[in-house]
Parts: structure tokens; sequence; C-alpha cells
């Protein structure tokens, strides 16, 4: 009581609360016709392509090779305009072995909100309108892409894009960059998390359907350009620069072997890759088969406990007797849900990727060995 009453006291002598005044209406200016289809403040217009700055590309394709394997990826920065993505910059973000480690998602998060805060500091863009990922000889198809861009299409504006950095073509001198998003079927059957075998005939899903890609374009501007300039010209030595001849000698494009290149260097690789996706197909399909049987073999009991129970209950009928309760088959027997065929569809898509790479690796060779063999003859 004595608590009570002190704080009543305290309560008392403070200054009673004055109102605050009512604010008056915020006005708004109307958007000029002419700006209505650019600045698009409730994102009605849809994204119909994508624009990629140079030193995006520049940033993605160092951290491509300077990251094992195919692990790299990061958040794209900019903004959208009159229907056009246009990516500004992008950060990596930090890899760990251990993708289920706990430590290491908050560790990654911490990352990204300190860096989404500095760039923000600096006046730079800091609005995440997707991420890229770094792939080998075409394929990207995984369950942590896929849940990833799922995210991204719930929370972010226009959902969001993921740009693919195909890590063997830039080796081979062709920088390859696609820009894809998940389709509206796959995306219904992802939040309902039902992929079983009649909802994929419903939706027509397929692993050619799981995505579809947005036109792509690179922009370049004059400071890039010119870095890209000095990085192609040809040094002149100390020495050059007093003697003409030297000068004149070095300067002269040094001779190109390239042609001479087959381009085969990943074929073994690449067959040990679909091999290994074909092993992984034929593994998932086989538990595929296995829950398949579990589940018959338990619709089976089902089923004949009820037929069983019937003819019971119609010879106690026949007999004067009171038919016996009809119980609940799904408490008595433990039906399993039919499994997710969403793996075995993405395997699929894996060795389709691998297929084509192969195919276009191998053509491009054999059309090489035919011209040496017919040069060799001559």
């Amino acid at each position: 009581m004595a608590a009570t009453s002190m704080a009543a006291a305290l309560a008392a002598n403070l200054p009673a609360p004055q109102a605050a005044p009512t604010p008056s209406a915020p006005t708004y200016e109307a958007i000029p016709a002419s700006m209505a289809k650019v600045i698009d403040i409730e994102a009605e217009i849809p994204i119909t392509s994508v624009q990629l700055d140079a030193m995006a590309v520049s940033k993605i394709i160092k951290h491509a090779k300077e990251a094992p394997g195919s692990s790299a990826h990061g958040l794209l920065l900019g903004l959208d305009l009159d229907g056009t993505l246009e990516v500004s910059n992008s950060f990596p973000l930090p890899h760990h072995s251990n993708d289920e480690d706990e430590k290491s998602a908050k560790g990654v998060a911490r990352f990204q909100g300190a860096m989404l805060r500095s760039l923000k500091e600096v006046q730079a863009d800091d609005s995440v309108i997707g991420f890229y990922q770094g792939m080998t000889l075409g394929s990207f198809f995984n369950q942590t892409l896929v849940e990833t861009q799922a995210i991204h299409q719930e929370k972010l504006r226009h959902g969001g894009i993921v740009i693919v950095h195909d890590i063997s073509q830039t080796a081979r001198g062709n920088a390859s960059f696609r820009a894809f998003r998940l389709t509206r079927p796959f995306l219904d059957a992802y939040k309902k998390s039902n992929f079983s075998t009649t909802s994929l005939i419903d939706r027509r899903l397929t692993f050619s359907t799981i995505l579809e890609e947005v036109p792509l374009k690179i922009r370049t501007n004059a400071l890039v350009s010119s870095f890209l300039g000095t990085l192609s010209e040809t040094s002149v030595p100390p020495a050059a620069q007093t003697n003409p001849a030297l000068a004149s000698s070095s300067a002269a494009i040094p001779p190109s072997y390239s042609g001479l290149n087959l381009g085969t260097a990943n074929t073994p690789r690449n067959l040990e890759l679909i091999v290994e996706a074909l092993d992984n197909y034929k593994t998932e399909e086989g538990n595929l088969a296995y829950l398949q049987r579990q589940i018959a073999r338990e619709k089976a009991k089902a089923d004949s406990y009820v037929a069983k129970r019937k003819e019971e209950n119609a010879s106690r009928v026949a007999a004067g007797l009171a038919p016996l309760p009809e119980e609940d088959v799904s408490r008595l027997f433990k039906i399993p849900p039919e499994p997710s065929r969403l793996e075995s569809m993405l395997l699929l898509g894996r060795i389709d990727a691998f297929g084509k790479s192969l195919e276009e690796t191998a053509s491009t060779g054999l059309a090489k060995m035919y011209a040496a063999k017919t040069n060799a003859g001559n």
C-alpha cells in the first residue's frame, strides 16, 4: 500500500499532459503526366528487362574468380525505372562451408546489414533488388537458389531477380550473365509446399518451367571503357622510349594461338558431373519409389479394414444387432503424405544444363578437329 500511494502521489504531482496540436493534413503535388510512367510509386509497371552496370559486372567476375568453386554469391543493388531493373552496384557475401550453421547465418545477416548501412552513409544505392550466384558449366539448379529467390520475390519490390554467372564460360573468354525469376505457378506450389504428382500435373510444372528468363543487357560508361582500354594496351619498356626501332617492334601484336585450342579442357569434368547428377537422380527416384510403396501398403491396410468393418456391420444388421460405430481410419493407420518431387525436378534441370554445356563444347572441338585435319592434309 505504501508503494502504491507513493506512485499515486508522484503521478499527482506531475504536470497535466497538454493536448497536442492537431497536425494539418499533408498536401501532395500531383506527378506530371510526362513522368507518370517513370516514377512508379505503387510498383504497377512490370519488369520487362534488366540492365547490368559494367562496374557490377567487373565486381561479380572478380568475386567469382577468387571464390572457391562456384560458391560466389552476393547482393544486387539498384532501382527499377520504367519497367527496367537497373543494377548499379553489388557486393559479395561471405561463404561458409556449413550452410546449416546458425552462427554462420547470423554472421552473414550482420555483415549484410553493416554493408547496407555503410552504403547509405556515403549516399550510394542501398536498395536490394536481387542477388547473384556463380555457377559452372551452365548448372545452377539447387535448393538454396530457389529458397532465396522465393523469399526475395515475396518481400522485395517487383520480386527481385537472380543473376547467374557462368565461371567456365568466363575462363574461355565469354562473359556469361543471365537473369531469372521464379514463375508464378512454381511460386504458388512452393508457398503451399505441394510438389506432389497431382500438383505438378495441374500446374504443368517441369524443370524448364521453374524459372523464367528476363532479358539482360550490360551498360558501360566512358570511365569503365577507358579502364578496359588501358588493360588492353601493350606497355612500352623504358629502353624502347629512347630507341624508335625497339618501340616499333614492341608495339607489334603478339601472335595468337587461341585458334589451336580445341576448347575441350572442361569435357572430362563435364562428363564427371553428368554421371554424378545421374547417380543422384537415380538415388532420389529410388527413395521416391520406396515411399510410394509404403503409402500403397498403408492404403491397402486401411481399405481392407474398412471393407472388413462393412462386412461385419452387414452381418450384425442381418442378425438384428446394432452396427459397430465407424472409426477414423486416419487415426488407426498412419498414411504418410506423398513425397515432394522438387529435388527430382532440380536434378533433371542440372542434368539438362550439363548436357547442353557438353554439346556446345564437344561440337566446337569437333569442328576444330575436322578443320585441323583438313589443313594438315593440304
